[in-house]
């Protein structure tokens, strides 16, 4: 068996429990037996491999071998993100964890189709957690609180290249070549940012850029954005 599991807190002593519905599933679903082997990750960056030592009706106890070699560390972007609708959501945070994107930020904007609350902030955690389990991942696509526009624009930290998504702007890949460090992408909702929004975000410094020939939804362009930092830090590598 190799199937992963997100350890919510850290081991102590060479040993983790898992509880309620990840036990039943490691116990029930898979039918796990002990001495069976998977793996566990914290979501900051470490993994063990690990033996079922226990199982209990809603309780698995491990026991942890010495963590694995480190992972590639996330990519230093944040993609500030006007959240599109429903099931879309969780297949944009799933392929955004996939392709190692740092954060991402829920943008609140004047044209904006979905509304970032608490739970719905909670379900794109979980999102990221499962898209982990299944990619190899193991930090946790950071889903920060939901802000403005120019909350997010405030929040950028000095020497990153800021950009926002826009049909008319120049190719984002060779401005990416001129640009070593973290990156701030913007991304509208459905009807694109008002004139007033993208005027406030190219008055603070933003870029505009384009990400192909047509149109792009929501959440085809935060992965085309992550697409093409994954594919440039590859190469600087």
């Amino acid at each position: 068996m190799s199937e992963r599991f997100f350890l919510t807190a850290p081991p102590a002593a060479g040993h983790a429990e898992r509880v309620g519905d990840e036990a039943r599933h490691l116990a029930r679903v898979l039918r796990a037996r002990v001495g069976d082997a998977i793996v566990v990750f914290d979501g900051r960056g470490t993994a063990w491999p690990a033996h079922v030592a226990a199982l209990g009706r809603d309780r698995v106890t491990l026991d942890l071998g010495p963590p694995l070699a480190p992972a590639a560390p996330p990519l230093p972007l944040t993609l500030a993100v006007a959240l599109p609708k429903g099931d879309r959501q969780k297949w944009m945070v799933e392929k955004l964890t996939e392709l190692g994107c740092g954060r991402l930020v829920p943008l609140a904007t004047s044209r904006g189709v979905a509304e970032a609350t608490p739970a719905a902030v909670e379900r794109l955690t979980r999102g990221t957690i499962e898209a982990c389990k299944q990619c190899g991942r193991t930090t946790l696509l950071e889903i920060a609180p939901p802000a403005t526009l120019a909350a997010a624009l405030a929040d950028r930290d000095p020497g990153m290249l800021a950009v926002v998504a826009d049909p008319g702007g120049e190719p984002f890949g060779p401005l990416l070549t001129q640009h070593a460090g973290a990156v701030l992408a913007l991304v509208g909702p459905e009807g694109g940012f008002t004139a007033d929004e993208l005027a406030a975000a190219t008055g603070a410094g933003c870029r505009r850029v384009s990400l192909a020939p047509h149109i792009l939804r929501v959440e085809t362009a935060a992965i085309a954005l992550a697409a093409a930092v994954a594919s440039h830090m590859s190469r600087a590598d």
